[in-house]
């Protein structure tokens, strides 16, 4: 493709995409897709001679565009998914055209997530000499990532080597802790690195969903007079179900006693310590071993962006180092540059991540991500004040972050705990499908919620009493439409 031809087309590609953005508040938040639009997408047949690009973006215009998850919207409350920062989407054309491997080397990009990688450390206050860390897909290959490094260590430090032994029955089976909050890839992670889901123990919460360090003591001597070999704590910096900051300080205490690896998983919220008035909540955050950040939550970086850091950075190397002749180099000679990041992850062949999170870090700068923060958390207590206020709603879980907990509660269905969860299911469906707003659910301790997260920067008090007023609405004519 010639340079102009290129050129025409960026250009009306940033048209399309300017014009997208611009319409997204005015119309539906979200709408199923029709089965024909499905279907065209499913079976379109590939073609025997290629497209003219024109052609092809006019079939993206028409096929793709119209339908989006829709969290660029304003009342997208759904799960933990912000919209993209525009200018990082611009840059990923930048990313794609320069199309780099960041496996390791001497180019500009290996050195750009050097930098974005101790940018985000420093964000959160977590220790820069000695740690290490890379970018990966999100929160979830962050987990794994540490988890790995983790079970190394372990090994390690029990005089056997896991890389070459691999987990046998000739020791102690590794144990994982997690609490009732914990995300479900750590069961996953536990299940892929050989652990098995048996050795994963799940710890109870309290009334305000944290982790509960006397009941984790309990289960962790339980196991050793057992015979098993503990080895790992998960704690979380801000769960995706309530947004609960499990206690930091007093876990890196009692791992640093029991001789653990504390893994944080802070992949969601994390970055709530640039609200001055709860960063005391993240006290020790920092005296973890390890921790999971995912840029493209509440960052707003274009997804995939993840992040895993580890305090001593030669374990990850350790855990995953592994040079095959083709690809060696010396470093600092030739195109040897830094150690290479495909030695401290799993992944060889690497996309240029750092790009899209570095301007965004640049962009926004402290300041500016700061005040986003902030001004989500301070939406999120004024949401929870405005179910409070109304009769037939409740708070279903304390508000520490952008995450809020609550259901539809009729008077005649108060204490029929079968009906009022499927009402409440019946609630969210019909708000997905309608268009006005959007919300996910979860499970709290039994009890079905409504969950609402706020990641958006243009979400206004008014979404709020629109979705407040949604919500009860439908409820309403639910339990009309039953009665009649």
């Amino acid at each position: 493709m010639e340079a102009e031809e290129f050129r025409r087309l960026g250009y009306r590609l940033v048209d399309m995409a300017a014009d997208y953005l611009e319409r997204l508040p005015g119309g539906p938040v979200f709408q199923p897709m029709p089965d024909e639009a499905r279907q065209t997408l499913l079976n379109q047949p590939l073609p025997e001679a290629g497209l003219a690009a024109d052609r092809i973006l006019d079939r993206l215009a028409d096929t793709v565009l119209p339908y989006p998850m829709g969290n660029g919207h304003p009342r997208f409350f759904g799960w933990v998914n912000s919209p993209p920062e525009p200018l990082a989407a611009l840059t990923e054309l930048l990313a794609a055209t320069m199309n780099p491997s960041c496996a390791g080397g001497d180019h500009a990009a290996i050195y750009l997530e050097h930098c974005a990688v101790r940018w985000l450390m420093e964000l959160v206050g977590y220790p820069t000499a000695r740690s290490g860390g890379l970018l990966v897909s999100g929160g979830s290959m962050a987990s794994l990532t540490c988890l790995a490094a983790a079970r190394h260590w372990a090994a390690t430090t029990n005089g056997w080597d896991v890389r070459s032994q691999g987990l046998s029955s000739d020791h102690p089976p590794l144990v994982l802790y997690v609490s009732e909050e914990g995300h479900s890839c750590l069961r996953k992670a536990a299940e892929l690195l050989g652990l098995g889901n048996r050795q994963v123990r799940t710890v109870p919460v309290d009334d305000r969903y944290r982790l509960m360090v006397p009941a984790l003591a309990e289960a962790v001597a339980r196991d050793r007079s057992a015979g098993y070999q503990p080895f790992c704590v998960v704690g979380s910096a801000g769960t995706v179900n309530t947004g609960a900051i499990d206690p930091l300080s007093q876990l890196a205490d009692f791992c640093g006693s029991e001789n653990l690896w504390l893994h944080v998983d802070g992949a969601y919220g994390a970055v709530g310590i640039l609200d001055t008035r709860i960063e005391a909540c993240y006290q020790g955050l920092g005296r973890a071993h390890s921790l999971a950040l995912d840029p493209h939550k509440w960052l707003a970086v274009p997804v995939e962006c993840g992040c895993a850091l580890v305090r001593e950075g030669e374990l990850l190397r350790d855990a995953f180092a592994l040079v095959p002749a083709y690809l060696r180099t010396e470093e600092g000679k030739g195109f040897g540059g830094l150690p290479w990041f495909s030695e401290y992850g799993f992944q060889q062949t690497r996309g240029f991540r750092a790009l899209k999170l570095w301007t965004t870090l640049l962009y926004k700068g402290r300041d500016g991500l700061a005040a986003t923060v902030a001004r989500h958390n301070t939406l999120a207590c004024l949401l929870a004040r405005l179910i409070e206020q109304a009769e037939n709603l409740e708070l279903l879980a304390p508000v520490q972050l952008s995450i809020v907990c609550f259901r539809f509660v009729p008077a005649a269905l108060k204490d029929v705990p079968e009906q009022l969860e499927n009402l409440n299911r019946q609630i969210v469906l019909q708000i997905q499908a309608g268009g006005r707003a959007f919300l996910s659910s979860t499970t709290l301790q039994g009890r079905f919620a409504l969950r609402a997260c706020i990641l958006h920067p243009q979400t206004s008090e008014a979404d709020l009493t629109e979705l407040i007023s949604l919500v009860r609405a439908v409820g309403e004519q639910l339990v009309a439409a039953a009665d009649s």
